[in-house]
């Protein structure tokens, strides 16, 4: 049988681009640890709509 991993595919969405008014989304794609890290992530990404980086949380 096959153990199942702690690593899960987790979407980092732009917190500040709502606020901004401007169509579109910035959406990230990436994995964490569940076991090393069990609540949600919050990594500054650059979002390319607004051109500057911005603080990007897991959704879902």
């Amino acid at each position: 049988m096959a153990k199942k991993g702690n690593r899960v595919q987790v979407i980092l969405e732009c917190t500040e681009h709502k606020d901004s008014g401007m169509a579109g989304t910035s959406r990230y794609i990436t994995t964490k640890n569940k076991k090393n890290s069990p609540d949600r992530m919050e990594i500054k990404k650059y979002n390319p709509i607004l051109k500057r980086m911005t603080v990007h949380k897991e959704i879902k």
